[in-house]
C-alpha cells in the first residue's frame, strides 16, 4: 500500500513539474525582471539601508521589523536546501544544474520584489482584526472575492508544501552519518532523534510569530557567517580547481546530455526545482512572512525581500556547490544529499573537522527553518478556517517531524516538490495580473526618493 502511494506521489511530482510550470516560474519571473525595468536592482544600497532600520516606524501595522521579517524568511530559505538541496541537484543533474539555479535566482529576485510588495499592498485581517499577509490575501484583496477559489487552492497546497519533512529527514540523516550509527540501529536512532527535534521545535513555535522572529533574527547571522567561513576555507585549499569548476558548470549547463546523463530539459527542471526549494521565489511562502512586517510602504518591503535570493542562492548555494565540486567525490557518489556534502567537507578539511563544523551548521540551519515554516502552515490553515483552528497546525507539524525522520528521502522530496509546484501556480498568476499595481507604486516611490535626495543635497549646500 505504502509503495503504491510512493509511486503515485513520484508520478504526480514528475507530471506537475512539467514544461508548463517551468514556463510559468521562469518565464513569469523573466517577464517581471524585464517589466520592472531593472529599477529595483539599482536600489540595492537603499534596500540595505531599509534593512538596517533607517525607515522603521514602530507604530506601523504588522508584527515584525524589516530585519526580523527578512531574517525569518531567510531562516526558512537558507537551510537544508542550501546544503542538501544543492548536493541533490549535483547528484541528479550534474554541475550544470547550478547554472540554472543561478538563472532562477536572478529572475527570483524580481519575483520576490513583486510578490512581497503585493503582500504589503494587499494585506488582510483575521477574525480578530490582526494584520495578515500572503498570496491568499493578495488574491482575495487584490483580485476580488470572486477569485477566492484560487486563494483556497494556494492555502490548501501550502498545508503540504510547508510541512517540515525535508528538514527533519536530512537533519536526522546528518546525525546518523556523523555518529556512524550501525545499520541495525538506524531506525531506532532516527525515531529518537525525530522526537527530540520535535520537542525542541515545539518550545519555539508555540510562542507565536514574535518569538519565531526574535529567534530567527539571532540565528541567521551566526549560521551564515560560520558556514561561509568554512566553505571559503575549503575553496582556498582548492583554489587551483576553481576556474575549472566554473568552466564545468557553464559547459555542462548547455550540453545535450550533461555530465551525469539526461536531457537538457530535465537538467533545467532539476536546477529550477532545487532553486525553488532553496530560495522559494514564486512559491508564496516568503510573502506570508514579509506580509507581517511593520511597514505601510509596500515597495520598501519588496526591496528587502529581493535580497533573499541573492543571499540564499547566489551566495550560499554557490559556495556549497563549489565546495562539493572541489572535493572531486561527486561523480558516482552513492548516497543521499547531505551525505554527499558531509563527505565533500571531510575530503578537503582535516579528518573529522568537516563533519563537526557541518553538523553544527546543519543543526542551526535546520532548526531555523523548522521554526519558521510552522508559521506558514499556520497562516494557510487560519485562512481556510480561523486562527483558533489554525493554531492546531502546530500539532500536525510536530507529528510530521517525527514521521519524516524515519521515511525515505525520495518520498519526502516528491511530496514537498508537489506541494511547491501547486503553490507556485496561484502565486505567479496573481502576481502577473497585479504587476502593474506594483510598477505604478514603484515609480511613485522611487520618484519621491529622488526628490528627497535632491532636497537633502540642496539643504547641505
Amino acid at each position: 500500500m505504502f509503495l503504491n502511494i510512493q509511486d503515485l506521489v513520484a508520478q504526480f511530482q514528475s507530471w506537475v513539474w512539467g514544461i508548463p510550470l517551468l514556463i510559468l516560474l521562469i518565464g513569469g519571473g523573466f517577464f517581471l525582471f524585464i517589466y520592472s525595468g531593472l529599477v529595483p536592482f539599482r536600489y540595492l544600497g537603499h534596500a540595505v539601508n531599509i534593512l538596517r532600520g533607517k525607515y522603521d516606524k514602530h507604530n506601523s501595522p504588522g508584527d515584525l521589523s524589516h530585519y526580523e521579517a527578512l531574517s525569518s524568511a531567510i531562516a526558512a530559505t537558507v537551510g537544508m536546501g542550501n546544503i542538501s538541496g544543492v548536493a541533490i541537484a549535483i547528484a541528479t543533474g550534474g554541475p550544470g544544474a547550478i547554472f540554472w539555479m543561478w538563472v532562477s535566482a536572478f529572475v527570483g529576485m524580481a519575483t520576490k520584489f513583486f510578490t512581497c510588495s503585493l503582500s504589503i499592498m494587499y494585506r488582510g485581517k483575521d477574525e480578530k482584526g490582526n494584520t495578515k499577509g500572503g498570496p491568499m490575501y493578495v488574491i482575495t484583496e487584490g483580485l476580488g472575492k470572486q477569485w477566492k477559489p484560487l486563494a483556497v487552492f494556494f492555502a490548501s497546497a501550502g498545508l503540504i508544501g510547508t510541512l517540515p519533512a525535508f528538514q527533519a529527514n536530512q537533519l536526522t540523516q546528518t546525525l546518523v552519518d556523523v555518529f556512524d550509527v550501525k545499520e541495525a540501529n538506524i531506525f531506532t536512532a532516527k525515531l529518537l532523534l525525530g522526537i527530540t527535534i520535535a520537542i525542541i521545535t515545539a518550545l519555539v513555535i508555540f510562542g507565536g510569530i514574535k518569538r519565531i522572529g526574535k529567534v530567527a533574527g539571532k540565528l541567521v547571522p551566526v549560521m551564515v557567517v560560520i558556514y561561509l567561513l568554512t566553505v571559503c576555507t575549503i575553496l582556498i585549499l582548492k583554489i587551483e580547481n576553481i576556474p575549472a569548476m566554473f568552466s564545468l558548470i557553464f559547459t555542462d549547463a548547455f550540453s545535450g546530455n550533461a555530465v551525469l546523463g539526461g536531457a537538457l530539459g530535465s537538467l533545467i527542471i532539476t536546477g529550477v526545482k532545487r532553486a525553488a526549494f532553496s530560495n522559494e521565489a514564486g512559491l508564496g511562502t516568503a510573502p506570508i512572512m514579509h506580509g507581517t512586517a511593520k511597514t505601510d510602504e509596500p515597495i520598501r518591503e519588496g526591496l528587502v525581500a529581493m535580497l533573499g535570493p541573492a543571499i540564499d542562492t547566489l551566495l550560499v548555494c554557490t559556495l556549497t556547490a563549489l565546495a562539493i565540486l572541489a572535493s572531486g567525490i561527486w561523480k558516482g557518489f552513492d548516497g543521499n544529499g547531505i551525505s554527499l556534502t558531509l563527505t565533500a567537507f571531510d575530503t578537503v578539511l582535516p579528518s573529522g573537522l568537516g563533519s563537526i563544523i557541518l553538523t553544527i551548521c546543519v543543526l542551526i540551519f535546520a532548526f531555523s527553518t523548522l521554526f519558521t515554516y510552522s508559521f506558514y502552515g499556520y497562516s494557510c490553515l487560519s485562512f481556510l478556517t480561523n486562527s483558533k483552528i489554525g493554531s492546531y497546525y502546530n500539532y500536525i507539524y510536530i507529528v510530521t517531524i517525527v514521521i519524516a525522520s524515519i521515511v525515505k528521502l525520495e518520498f519526502v522530496i516528491n511530496v514537498i516538490d508537489s506541494g511547491y509546484a501547486l503553490m507556485a501556480i496561484p502565486t505567479v498568476l496573481s502576481t502577473l495580473i497585479l504587476a502593474p499595481k506594483v510598477k505604478k507604486a514603484a515609480n511613485k516611490y522611487f520618484s519621491e526618493l529622488k526628490q528627497e535626495k535632491l532636497q537633502e543635497t540642496t539643504n547641505n549646500r
